[in-house]
């Protein structure tokens, strides 16, 4: 008889129990990143964990070679506690739930972020210049180095995925031309080291005071100033300039600190000024797919930011890039009525726009919407796994722990959701820039009791989020729902 395949969930209880010796009263899936990782937070009284499953073995392994690495050189890196048989789940220290980016968006721009950033820096030059010395480089899974193949295949993703999706006209011959001796430059830089390749707030947890690093398995051989790049000019951080200037000095004070040789500190500036220009452009091509292409809400909100701070750059270094088809295309892409078609709409004061969202059952018919435009969206959920066929969720509602985990684990509904979100925010974009009232958005499903209501939460938790705008959150049917015997 054939063996049952254990779910992500079952998975994740088994390595808590075998490490804990305890079962986890609690499991609840965290958010999907932009990998194919799942991640789980289990914990009981005593304890907790974060469970991660990951297909891809070769990742898994890079993941857990850095992971001794970097804690053997006392770098801030949670404790793997548990692999997986197979090598596709593992076991690690819980950080907790506050990131760099969070803690930076809570308290904006005070002396103690800074601080924090100025902490995240020094990590990353002993990940750079004391792990990376003992770092085999043939542990990496992907590319072993950033080098000239790698450095056009983000010009390339930026083009293709960005810049072409703008429609400005431009020298074909000539851009090609120009990135592939561009990429050859690049790829020359010294000094080499570990390049994180993704050294980003989100990426940086705080707990417990001190700042710890996470998603590191990206490791490969390059230049440092690439990371420095990509923390200090985040899109979505948006730090002072002061602050960029100030720590960049403070990274290059902390690596001089170390028992290795002395960065040459003009040559290094040079370098960093390419290498901050290019992960803009790599931002840039990442957001396209994503947003422009994927229609992923948050990438698409991020477009602005990052275009903003590619004008900014261009504004400050004239020089750069010294290709000029390159240059007039990136003058073109970040002139003022560019940056408007990404804008997000003013957030400054509260909008007359009220968005009521309800969930129904088919059962009992459309709602009828009221508002004085009339119309609105209704989406039809029936076409995804329905939890009230269980016994287990039969009772309950999509309100509910167990539910929404069976529709984000079993079930499409997490792409259904992407497609919802990006739909609807064509229109409460539209509205609010067109000062309309009312906009109605419904969910249905069998009995309006599970699918429908867990979809329409998660959008007026999205909506409240992102916009100024009055939610009105209505589950139709709940008088209606199944209850416990």
């Amino acid at each position: 008889m054939a063996k049952t395949k254990q779910s992500p969930k079952e998975i994740a209880c088994q390595l808590f129990e075998a490490h804990f010796g305890q079962q986890a009263n609690k499991v609840h899936m965290l958010a999907l990143s932009g990998s194919d990782r799942c991640y789980y937070r289990l914990s009981n009284e005593q304890h907790t964990a974060i469970a991660t499953l990951n297909e891809n073995v070769a990742e898994n392994n890079t993941y857990f070679y850095f992971t001794e690495l970097f804690r053997k050189h006392q770098i801030n890196v949670p404790e793997v506690f548990k692999i997986g048989k197979d090598r596709k789940s593992y076991l690690q220290q819980d950080l907790g739930t506050l990131s760099l980016f969070d803690k930076l968006q809570k308290d904006g721009h005070t002396a103690e972020v800074k601080d924090l950033f100025r902490a995240s820096l020094e990590q990353l030059a002993r990940v750079q210049w004391i792990a990376g010395r003992d770092t085999d480089f043939d542990q990496c899974f992907a590319t072993k180095q950033f080098d000239e193949d790698a450095v056009r295949a983000d010009l390339l993703y930026f083009k293709y995925y960005f810049a072409d999706l703008q429609k400005h006209y431009y020298d074909r011959k000539a851009l090609m031309d120009e990135m592939q001796r561009w990429s050859r430059e690049i790829g020359r830089l010294q000094p080499q080291a570990l390049m994180y390749r993704d050294f980003q707030s989100r990426n940086i947890m705080v707990h417990q005071g001190k700042v710890w690093l996470i998603d590191f398995q990206g490791s490969m051989q390059g230049p440092p100033q690439y990371d420095i790049a990509s923390l200090l000019w985040q899109a979505k951080a948006q730090l002072p300039d002061s602050w960029k200037d100030e720590l960049l000095t403070s990274y290059i004070t902390s690596v001089n600190a170390l028992p290795t040789p002395r960065v040459e500190e003009i040559y290094f500036r040079k370098g960093y000024n390419q290498l901050v220009l290019l992960r803009l452009l790599q931002v840039l091509g990442a957001y396209g797919f994503r947003g422009l292409l994927e229609r992923k809400p948050h990438f698409l909100t991020s477009i602005y930011p990052a275009l903003k701070h590619l004008r900014t750059f261009l504004d400050n270094n004239p020089q750069l890039p010294a290709y000029p088809e390159l240059r007039s295309l990136l003058e073109k892409l970040t002139r003022p009525d560019q940056l408007e078609k990404f804008a997000p709409p003013p957030v400054a004061e509260s909008t007359g726009l009220q968005i009521r969202i309800s969930s129904f059952s088919y059962k009992k018919g459309i709602p009828e919407d009221s508002s004085p435009n009339g119309g609105g969206y209704v989406f039809d959920c029936r076409g995804l796994l329905n939890p009230g066929r269980f016994a287990a969720y039969k009772s309950l509602s999509g309100l509910d722990e167990p539910v929404r985990n069976f529709l984000e684990e079993k079930t499409k509904m997490p792409e259904f959701m992407d497609h919802v979100f990006g739909l609807v925010s064509l229109n409460v974009t539209d509205y609010l820039e067109r000062g309309f009232t009312h906009l109605s958005v419904s969910f249905g499903c069998t009995g309006g009791q599970h699918r429908s209501v867990y979809a329409a939460t998660k959008l007026a938790e999205f909506l409240e989020k992102r916009y100024p705008v009055k939610v009105m959150l209505t589950h139709l049917n709940s008088e209606n729902w199944v209850k416990e015997p």
